[in-house]
């Protein structure tokens, strides 16, 4: 069954397909370790994911009672991104059931997008790493587009890279800049609510809640009954 040709499902990354945040926060606290500053816990420092390397190290230093200032500490951006890489898959893994997901999506005749906020360089290494590449059409970070998400330029220049139609396109995500990006480019979002939330899921105006991918088929059907004509 191709019922999905001419359709492009375009998804976040971290917290979105995969549990990340074990490794960004334990790359985190390797910095906080090397300024004799108190790890945080990654169960209470996951809302902290998701909105690029830069905003991890300055909430992480807050969340440990400290400050990182970049201008005079530049180089601790660049150890955090080479400790990073170094322990990228570490314990990052998909969550359950998105590989099959993305299996099904694909033999139904779907285009597949990777539209996230973390770096293109970065997003391949790790998807890479779990043999996930080959799965989608493209992985567009912001420097593979002409804005970041919550700007509507990230999912349309994405679509238009891709050969994809407004109108018969969703958005999966996670968190505001998600949902944001979805409703300034006129497209249906779907809310991962066991993701990186940053506020809570009720409050970020998504189009349809998935609680767990085992439930993706029935919010992608719901999704697709909201698109443009």
């Amino acid at each position: 069954m191709r019922d999905l040709d001419g359709w492009t499902i375009l998804f976040d990354l971290d917290g979105t397909l995969v549990d990340s945040a074990p490794d960004l926060i334990g790359t985190l606290n390797r910095m906080l370790a090397l300024k004799g500053l108190p790890p945080v816990p990654v169960s209470s420092a996951r809302h902290l994911v998701g909105h690029g390397a830069r905003a991890l190290l300055r909430h992480g230093f807050q969340e440990a009672g400290s400050t990182w200032d970049e201008a005079a500490e530049p180089e601790l951006f660049d150890r955090f991104i080479a400790d990073y890489v170094e322990n990228i898959a570490a314990h990052t893994r998909p969550f359950p059931a998105v590989v099959e997901t993305l299996e099904e999506l694909s033999t139904r005749g779907a285009t597949l997008v990777v539209a996230t906020n973390k770096r293109t360089d970065l997003s391949l290494a790790l998807l890479d790493a779990l043999d996930l590449t080959r799965r989608f059409a493209l992985v567009a970070g912001p420097d593979r587009v002409s804005a970041r998400k919550p700007d509507a330029a990230h999912i349309l220049d994405a679509l238009k890279i891709v050969g994809g139609d407004p109108a018969r396109a969703v958005m999966v995500g996670d968190a505001s800049t998600d949902t944001g990006a979805a409703r300034a480019a006129g497209v249906p979002s779907i809310l991962c609510t066991f993701g990186y939330n940053d506020r809570p899921p009720q409050e970020l105006g998504a189009d349809v809640m998935l609680d767990d991918w085992s439930g993706f088929e029935a919010a992608l059907a719901a999704a697709r009954r909201l698109c443009r004509s």
